[in-house]
């Protein structure tokens, strides 16, 4: 029975696209293995608090027994009788504390500090000494995180958000805990804001007027401090209000554009002084005013971390009556932000916020400077005595619902409390003499509240060790798996199915058999729990296969198959995510561990005598002798490579953005954008050359594609390429000019300015998703052309008869075809007119596949220029250098060999995750909150997103993981690399006239095939890139892993919030978009493949007929 030909040739091509799927799927289920790892570790790590939603009312008492004395009898009295009616809080966005100072010497007789920011809220220190018991400064010392929607949080709750929390900053939901605005409603106070518009979200419909102002363009400096100007004394001379909030944002943004130093802070603090002033002169006697600010700002004009200068705040508070006792001390006192939470409520005569832990200001309620002592002791034991009791009331609800709360810690300040409210109406039945007992009485009752906070920001910081090792298990055994699958790939009978169908069903016996569990028993179904269940079921076969497995046939070499140098500078880099100093020092230490692997690289080419570019090791299909090409380069060209490498890694050093815990470093200039830069000749220079190094890079993209003759085909894609780029690039530039100079811009063309910075950005953003489009539709770049007077037919050596019935016969005969192409394109087609001219001729099929990755390379970094800072630019424009020379440096020590295996040394991948490392800080960028580039978000879109937030979201978190996205995407080259450079050496001697079929295996065996090598063998060609990603998964996985590690073990160290804990988030996202990178990169490079076999196929079915 003879098979039908079609049917192989069918069956053939299904496998192949069978395979194509099985890798993508099996690196699919890995990625799917660390994710689950990931989100079970930091459920476990990154806890939430539980928030109640219980109310204070003033019908109920914080405690038992009887009110304080001066709350019984009087009108409105509720726990406390108010001390004021009025209240104007006046927040300044960012307003450090050392903003609200005054220049001073550092030593008597020098001559004052002069800073930009020091001195302009000069009528502060004006009413400090002309009114003292009118007014004080304080130094609000802020909970992290420093983040204004957390701020905003605990300056109305008087709780303390966890960390966790700030990643809500870019989605601000209404706060159910009790709160100060809500409490303020329920008493019927006429509350009127104007400001930031994070409070609409934060308190919908508490207003009883309100004025809203977009919050999240940090470029725009005027446009809400103007709006709130525009409503502030016309709304305070209606006096149709209780509470007056005004939030200015102009300082913050003032700070994030051009930080603290520039002359726009000192305009920006000049402008809140009149404010302040202009205030002052309005109030009645029965307001308070209350300037605050809601966190600081670093040395760079950022916040969200917990550095000094960013948790440091001011805090003035002022009344037209003597609110004081005693005259203000030399320094001001430091205080919690939250403390002013319990004060507010007991002043405005409304009951403290059922959550609160903050400790009211006692001093706040001693009756000014005329009080008596006693009077004064004991209406300050009296507010503190009701603080406590609602503190009190909080940990007993709150120990009740959870069982966060150190049970020891909680019966001790129990005990406390007992004791100080004890003491407290003991006092009250015999007064007399009893000053310094009431002193005692305030000492413990502080004693309580300051306890009671640090207990609740201990136990808030506690881990589930349980989640946390699963994840840490998980991430482990995921990295263990691409270590084995990795050396299993090359073995031509790696098994797909078993190793993918089978975890699949395990996977979701787990899961059916987790949620099972929880039904029959009641519990709440956790998603997080549900995937790990699901990728621990996945991994069982694997573990057991690699048990069963072990022994005599894979000796214990093969689990560590990373040679020692490149494992040990592994193992370097990894165990310094122990160390949170070395943390702090990536940025430094980074560079220093890729200049040692370079000169690695070049001195074991030299040990190993490959100073050379790979060797061929070919052997013919007609079994005559290998031979191996002249040698294309010397030793003294791979010198010249690493010392490129060295160099540019050096400049790319000079980009750097120093890390809050190293004062002495000072960041580079070069990170801010052109707009800050003072003076118009130093702005047109620097921006003269960042459109140079736009348009170099363009023009090196397109050499490289020329040389390779990738641009001489009229398909679309290479069409975009040659037109598309260039307006791209141009549209960049002009993006660039209107940024740096809006602020210049006439009036009359300030509209139009405004029109150009959205419609540019979004055009090349377009430009460029059409550019991708066309490229996956067609990526095959090559320019086809038929001869004249041409046979239709043309003889081909086989070793079958009759055309190509199967894949193998089309993979074996392709490049032959492919390589008498390259004769006609050579201008060989005299050499064979005895046997008639070829068919057709394709220019330079021999890059087609890094042809398609480095235009999609390209394409991708225009947009992600744009979410950077102009001068960045430089920055990309090493990144292709060094990756070019990096490329070259590794392919001229990997052998490649036609009938495979192709395999990607470790080496080359760990470079290549270093380099991507080293390109994320050279771009401006740290593991800290801080660091984050927020001015991204609004790369065209000027006026904000509305209610949108994934958008925000998606653009900053581009423009932090740039380099994660484009090192991923490109990690194919680290494969294709090799077979490209092959077609670099000297031209190929002529060839006598001959014998036909001799000739034509001469021809064969010294032409250069290129990437065309890859397709003589395509399960090794699908082998390797499933092997390369696993391998670039591993190394950016046990770094995941290492971070995850040092996080559990040093849970309890001093800096694990401040380093250890944005080290593990940051590398955790950096993992999942550089996983998504890299099967985008992959999945590129097979939809290639395909075109190119579709392409061939229909090339041979046109011979035939």
């Amino acid at each position: 029975m003879v098979p039908d030909p079609r049917r192989r040739r069918c069956t053939s091509g299904h496998g192949s696209r069978m395979w194509k799927v099985s890798v993508l799927a099996f690196l699919a289920w890995v990625c799917f293995l660390f994710y689950a790892g990931i989100a079970l570790f930091t459920s476990g790590f990154l806890l939430t608090r539980l928030e109640l939603t219980n109310q204070s009312s003033c019908h109920e008492p914080p405690g038992p027994g009887s009110l304080p004395l001066g709350s019984q009898g009087k009108p409105g009295a509720c726990w406390m009788s108010s001390h004021f009616s009025r209240v104007v809080l006046v927040l300044i966005d960012a307003l450090r504390f050392d903003f609200a100072q005054p220049q001073r010497s550092h030593m008597p007789g020098e001559p004052p500090v002069s800073l930009p920011f020091l001195g302009k809220l000069g009528s502060l220190q004006k009413i400090l000494e002309i009114q003292p018991y009118h007014a004080r400064l304080y130094q609000s010392l802020v909970d992290p995180p420093t983040t204004t929607m957390q701020r905003l949080k605990a300056l109305t709750t008087g709780s303390l958000p966890t960390f966790i929390d700030a990643g809500s900053n870019f989605a601000s939901h209404a706060i159910v805990e009790d709160n100060l605005i809500k409490q303020l409603t329920s008493a019927g106070k006429r509350i009127v804001f104007m400001g930031d518009d994070t409070w609409k979200d934060l308190f919908p419909g508490a207003f009883s007027q309100a004025f809203f102002f977009s919050s999240f363009n940090v470029r725009d400096l005027h446009t809400v401090d103007n709006g709130i100007l525009e409503h502030l004394y016309p709304t305070m001379d209606s006096g149709e209000w209780d509470v007056l909030i005004a939030h200015f944002l102009g300082v913050d943004h003032c700070g994030h554009k051009h930080g603290p130093h520039h002359p726009e802070m000192a305009k920006k603090l000049s402008q809140m002084d009149q404010v302040i002033q202009g205030l002052v002169e309005r109030l009645e006697n029965d307001t308070l005013l209350v300037v605050a600010g809601d966190h600081g700002m670093t040395m760079n004009g950022d916040h969200g971390g917990d550095s000094d200068l960013e948790v440091s705040a001011a805090l003035f508070l002022y009344s037209p009556t003597a609110l004081f006792p005693s005259t203000p001390p030399e320094e001001p006192e430091v205080i919690p932000q939250i403390s002013l939470v319990p004060t507010l409520a007991l002043l405005l005569g409304i009951p403290i916020p059922f959550g609160n832990i903050g400790e009211v200001l006692a001093e706040l309620f001693s009756g000014g400077k005329d009080s008596q002592p006693y009077a004064s002791a004991l209406a300050q034991a009296s507010a503190l005595y009701l603080n406590a009791q609602q503190v009190s009331r909080f940990l007993s609800a709150y120990s009740a619902a959870t069982q966060d709360l150190q049970v020891k810690q909680l019966h001790e300040l129990q005990n406390l409390f007992v004791k100080a409210s004890t003491d407290y109406h003991r006092l009250l039945q015999s007064p007399r003499g009893a000053e310094i007992e009431l002193q005692t009485v305030i000492a413990e009752l502080q004693q309580f509240l300051r306890g009671a906070r640090a207990m609740c920001i201990e136990s808030w910081a506690r881990f589930s060790l349980v989640r946390m090792a699963g994840g840490a298990a998980i991430l482990a055994a995921s990295c263990f798996l691409c270590l084995l699958a990795s050396q299993w790939a090359k073995s031509p009978g790696f098994p797909f199915r078993p190793l993918l169908l089978t975890p699949i069903a395990l996977g979701l016996t787990g899961a059916i058999l987790y949620v099972g569990l929880v039904t029959v028993t009641g519990m709440k179904l956790d998603s997080v729990v549900l995937g790990a269940v699901a990728a621990a079921g996945s991994l069982l076969h694997f573990l057991w296969k690699s048990w069963t497995g072990w022994g005599s046939k894979r000796p214990v070499t093969t689990l560590l198959p990373i040679p020692g140098p490149v494992l040990l500078i592994l193992l370097i880099r990894l165990a310094a995510f122990f160390s949170d100093s070395f943390v702090v020092a990536e940025a430094r230490a980074t560079p220093f561990l890729l200049g040692s692997f370079i000169l690695f690289l070049v001195a074991q080419l030299h040990w190993e005598g490959q100073l050379l570019p790979p060797k061929l090791l070919t052997t013919s299909r007609l079994n005559s002798s290998a031979q191996t090409g002249p040698p294309r380069h010397t030793g003294t060209y791979v010198l010249w490579l690493g010392v490129g490498l060295l160099l540019c890694t050096r400049l790319a050093g000079l980009f750097h953005r120093c890390p809050e815990e190293t004062p002495a470093c000072h960041s580079s200039p070069w990170l801010s954008p052109l707009a800050s830069v003072v003076g118009g000749q130093a702005k047109n220079l620097w921006y003269g050359a960042c459109v140079g190094s736009l348009v170099t890079l363009l023009f090196a993209v397109r050499l490289w594609l020329r040389q390779y003759g990738n641009l001489k085909s009229p398909e679309p894609s290479v069409l975009f390429v040659r037109w598309g780029l260039p307006l791209m690039a141009l549209g960049t530039a002009a993006y660039w000019a209107l940024a740096s100079g809006a602020d210049e811009a006439p009036p009359h063309l300030r509209t139009l300015v405004a029109g150009a910075s959205v419609v540019l950005p979004r055009a090349v953003v377009g430009l460029a998703a059409s550019g991708l489009t066309l490229l996956l539709w067609r990526p095959v770049a090559v320019l086809v052309k038929a001869g004249v007077n041409a046979s239709r037919t043309r003889t081909v050596l086989t070793p079958f008869s009759g055309p190509p019935t199967s894949q193998a016969d089309l993979d074996y005969v392709v490049p032959q075809i492919y390589r008498y192409m390259q004769e006609e394109f050579r201008g060989r087609l005299e050499r064979t007119k005895s046997q008639g001219p070829l068919t057709v001729a394709a220019y330079q099929l021999g890059s087609v596949y890094s042809a398609a990755v480095v235009t999609a390379l390209t394409l991708l970094t225009f947009p992600l220029l744009l979410l950077h800072a102009e001068r960045i630019s430089l920055v990309f424009l090493l990144l292709f250098l060094q990756s070019f020379l990096l490329l070259h440096l590794l392919a001229a020590g990997i052998p490649i060999t036609t009938t495979g295996p192709f395999t990607v040394p470790w080496k080359a991948v760990s470079a290549w995750a270093l380099l991507a490392t080293q390109t994320f800080y050279s771009t401006g960028h740290q593991p800290v909150f801080p660091a984050i580039h927020w001015h991204a978000a609004f790369v065209g879109f000027p006026e904000g997103h509305g209610s949108s937030t994934w958008l925000p979201a998606l653009l900053v978190g581009t423009n932090t993981f740039a380099s994660h996205l484009l090192f991923a995407v490109g990690c194919p080259l680290l494969l294709l690399w090799p077979f490209l450079c092959e077609g670099q050496g000297p031209k190929k001697r002529r060839q006598s006239p001959g014998n036909a079929i001799e000739a034509r295996i001469r021809c064969e065996e010294e032409e250069p095939r290129m990437e065309m090598r890859l397709r003589e063998a395509p399960h090794h060609f699908h082998a390797a890139l499933l092997q390369l990603g696993l391998k670039y998964l591993f190394v950016l996985g046990i770094q995941i892993l290492a971070c995850a590690s040092a996080a559990f073990i040093l849970r309890r160290h001093l800096m694990v919030w401040k380093v250890f804990a944005p080290k593990f988030i940051f590398e955790a996202i950096g993992f999942i978009v550089s996983s998504v990178g890299l099967l985008l990169g992959i999945a590129l490079v097979m939809r290639v493949d395909g075109a190119v076999s579709s392409w061939f196929r229909k090339l041979v079915l046109a011979q035939q007929r």
